[in-house]
């Protein structure tokens, strides 16, 4: 089972602490979101487990190895995207991830396969052999993703990917971020990016000023600190057309449902009170109205509310 682990970790820059004494314990194939303003100790967190910086106090450890001890050993199976590196652009994505397959000792025998599967996973085999300089952010950054691919990696350490990007590269790298969930991997993403975590992740862990403030699922995390913690709300996605009239009198008849309203013609908001067993309730009710249910997670708006109610306190 993949996992990553900061114990007692801490950070100093002088008189300035960057990390905390974090403590994070993350296990099995999932994607969690690192969430938290700028400055609150992301990247340096990344870093950490990478060893491009050295932690002033404790250690990270990456399937139970600890990374500045072992470096090689534990970062065998780690993919890493931290920043932003840039390509050269003479390159095409083959020569580029041949050139890195080759400065991480990928065995020649084995290169061209991992480069090509990495390619196909992140959607650019048709630029596999275009030069990279007439690519677009949202493309360049694929090709990113691909190069942490090369590894074979049952962990992925991404430092917000979306970075910089405009909309539609914005929502090309996080489709490719859903799509990495498929291989049991554990993907451990951070962002400052509220919609990000709530669209991609299925648990967040949340920290300001170098300190963790929370690490559970997102509807656990939502339930326990937004508003007063009995009501919340889940944003349903379904295959078809919502009949916004018929669901509104279907859905306001369930236990614990306070409000309904489509955001689009695919996509719906049900507030609701009674914490996790009446998310469990709707839930079971919207699949039996057989609708096409195809997504059901905490709302944006929600997580926002639980943001907001934390960071506060550490201001």
């Amino acid at each position: 089972m993949p996992s990553i682990e900061a114990v007692n970790l801490s950070k100093k820059y002088g008189s300035f602490t960057a990390l905390d004494s974090l403590n994070l314990k993350i296990e099995g194939a999932k994607c969690v979101g690192f969430l938290g303003p700028n400055g609150a100790g992301k990247t340096t967190t990344l870093k950490i487990f990478t060893d491009m910086i050295r932690p002033s106090a404790g250690h990270a450890m990456i399937n139970g190895i600890t990374v500045h001890e072992h470096k090689r050993k534990a970062l065998a199976h780690c993919g890493a995207l931290i920043e932003t590196p840039e390509i050269y652009p003479s390159l095409t994505p083959s020569e580029a991830l041949s050139m890195i397959a080759e400065l991480r000792g990928v065995p020649h025998s084995d290169r061209s396969r991992r480069i090509s599967e990495a390619i196909e996973e992140v959607k650019m085999e048709e630029w596999a052999d275009k030069k990279v300089g007439k690519f677009s952010k949202g493309m360049k950054q694929r090709i990113n993703i691909a190069a942490a691919l090369l590894s074979e990696p049952d962990i992925i350490l991404l430092d917000e990917p979306t970075t910089g990007l405009d909309p539609r590269g914005m929502s090309e790298v996080r489709e490719i971020v859903r799509s990495l969930k498929q291989k049991s991997r554990l993907i451990f993403m951070s962002s400052h990016l509220l919609n990000e975590v709530s669209d991609v992740c299925d648990e967040v862990a949340m920290i300001d000023h170098g300190k963790l403030l929370v690490y559970d699922t997102l509807a656990n995390v939502t339930s326990k600190f937004s508003g007063d913690g009995s009501d919340g709300s889940v944003e349903i996605g379904t295959l078809r057309p919502l009949d916004e009239e018929i669901l509104k009198s279907n859905v306001a008849s369930i236990p614990g449902v306070l409000s309904f309203e489509r955001i689009d013609v695919k996509n719906a908001r049900v507030r609701f009170s009674g914490g996790p067993e009446s998310q469990e309730r709707i839930l079971v009710a919207l699949v039996t109205m057989k609708i096409g249910l195809i997504s059901f997670r905490p709302s944006s708006s929600a997580l926002e509310d639980t943001y907001l109610n934390l960071i506060k306190d550490t201001l």
